[in-house]
């Protein structure tokens, strides 16, 4: 966004003035949501060769800008397994959370911010940052929390081979369902779930997508196993097989469901202590 035309993705012009004009009095944090597909190679435009789009993407992270306007980086995972969804295919998914809807757009404006964006523009093949709000707590998982969960007793607790995953749902959803067929499913789903060690990490109602490929989309979910097969074993239960037979292939519209290896995760410590 640092360009007026990002090579990676279309500008929302309607949701980045919505960003940037937001009252003082009604402003407050926003949590961006972005999905990252690199380039095989990154393309400089000085030049430069032998450097992958992710080792780009590693020059780019603005760590030291984000802490200095207040924002904090939620979490990152790797995709390990995409399950759902079409092209492109993901390889990275981050959360940043902003004081403020205005301090997202001002950042786009620092030099030193510029200077970075750079190593984005060259290794982004393409990517979603979507800007999200938490939603309430559903029934049916454990309430979120900032603890490290009790995984002793689950029945696939985590290894030295294969440890915590979390799942990764982009929705969209036909209009009415998110009410109606998904929370059926989720009745269904979430007891499952949490036999298994599952919780919800966070939530969120997508409210615009500021640089994607012009598709809108409406939640955003992390949900935390204590190992990829325990999620695998909720993939399989014929009760939530039946239960997204029913209901969660007729709420949804378009979605991307990914499994993620996180490398960094404070998602549910940072969303308790915002509330």
């Amino acid at each position: 966004m640092a360009t007026n035309a990002p090579g990676y993705g279309q500008v929302d012009r309607d949701y980045a003035m919505r960003l940037a004009t937001c009252p003082p009095d009604e402003d407050g944090p926003v949590w961006m949501v972005n999905l990252m597909h690199y380039r095989d190679e990154a393309a400089y435009a000085d030049g430069e060769t032998g450097i992958s789009g992710r080792e780009a993407d590693e020059r780019y992270a603005p760590f030291e800008i984000l802490a200095e306007i207040g924002a904090e980086v939620a979490f990152v995972g790797d995709v390990e397994d995409q399950l759902l969804g079409d092209a492109p295919r993901w390889d990275r998914v981050a959360v940043v959370r902003y004081a403020t809807r205005r301090s997202f757009v001002e950042m786009q404006s620092r030099t030193d911010f510029q200077e970075r964006h750079v190593h984005k523009e060259a290794g982004m093949a393409q990517t979603i940052v979507s800007g999200c709000l938490p939603l309430g707590q559903p029934l049916g998982l454990p309430a979120t929390q900032a603890a490290e969960p009790d995984w002793a007793d689950v029945p696939h607790p985590p290894t030295v081979q294969d440890g915590p995953v979390v799942v990764f749902h982009f929705l969209r959803f036909h209009e009415g369902a998110a009410e109606t067929d998904m929370v059926a499913y989720q009745k269904g789903a979430l007891p499952v779930a949490g036999a298994q060690g599952g919780r919800i990490s966070g939530w969120f109602a997508v409210e615009g997508t500021i640089i994607g490929d012009g598709r809108t989309w409406d939640q955003a979910r992390f949900n935390s196993f204590p190992s990829r097969r325990a999620f695998m074993a909720v993939v399989a239960d014929p009760e939530r097989l039946e239960a997204q037979r029913a209901h969660r292939e007729v709420a949804i519209a378009d979605t991307y469901t990914l499994v993620l290896r996180p490398r960094l995760d404070r998602l549910a410590s940072l969303l308790e202590s915002s509330d």
